[in-house]
């Protein structure tokens, strides 16, 4: 599946505070390594190593073009972006703080994963994650409608899983629990204010519809997004402020103990 950097980072306002919501709740003083697991772009990656200068920071993404995004930046001098599949992925010795933001929906079974992880971390280390919640929302559920009505279902069928991409917020705090952490795990639903002509649409083009466009040609794709956006234009009408998203977000912060 094709990223488009440029794409990922419209709204970049709203997508990047998650990561600052994520990432404030983690109280590593001096980290002496630190990953970015799906690091995107970088501009995320390279907040980190400001907030902790000491440290070796590594952004690592399993999308060609967005690590190249990331190292043509002006990054900070304790940074590193190496490609990875975080599917393939171990915590390398001596690690002391771990994020993943907004990437491990896209894996099945990245619970089993966080579980690997936190086994492997030292004593002290933290793991940190962000994954969209709103898998049942308007935009999302509508998407997967569409692609199962029977003009798309040939094409689509099986491209998009949503409905198990994620688990709920008591589960991630019982896995962290389970694997000797002490945890902190929350969720926040962000009422968004978009502007502009179908802007939901613009939103989900650079994440969430990514699966139904790299499974399309052209033509075909140009067709569900028309039909796909007149679906979004009633569930998410445009008031005299603007269109309101409202986007739900978990988060789940663990420091193991030992």
């Amino acid at each position: 599946m094709h990223w488009d950097p440029h794409k990922y980072v419209e709204y970049a306002g709203y997508r990047n505070r998650p990561f600052f919501d994520l990432t404030g709740r983690i109280a590593a003083t001096e980290p002496a390594l630190v990953v970015d697991l799906g690091c995107g772009p970088g501009n995320l990656t390279a907040a980190l190593a400001e907030r902790w200068p000491g440290a070796r920071v590594t952004g690592v993404d399993s999308s060609a073009e967005m690590i190249r995004q990331a190292r043509q930046r002006d990054n900070p001098a304790n940074t590193e972006f190496v490609p990875g599949d975080i599917r393939d992925w171990t915590p390398p010795d001596g690690l002391d703080v771990l994020v993943s933001n907004a990437a491990l929906q896209w894996v099945p079974g990245h619970q089993d994963l966080m579980r690997s992880w936190l086994r492997a971390l030292k004593p002290g280390a933290w793991l940190a994650v962000q994954v969209p919640g709103n898998f049942a929302a308007p935009s999302h559920a509508l998407m997967r409608a569409l692609a199962g009505a029977p003009h798309w279902h040939r094409r689509l069928d099986g491209v998009l899983r949503h409905e198990d991409a994620v688990s709920e917020p008591q589960d991630y705090l019982e896995l962290l629990l389970d694997e000797g952490c002490e945890a902190d795990v929350w969720e926040s639903t962000y009422q968004q204010l978009l502007h502009g002509p179908d802007p939901v649409l613009e939103w989900v083009r650079g994440t969430g519809l990514r699966p139904v466009l790299a499974a399309l040609q052209a033509a075909e794709a140009a067709k569900f997004e028309s039909e796909y956006a007149t679906l979004l234009r009633d569930a998410y009408p445009e008031s005299e402020h603007g269109t309101v998203f409202g986007f739900r977000r978990i988060f789940a912060v663990g420091r193991k103990l030992g």
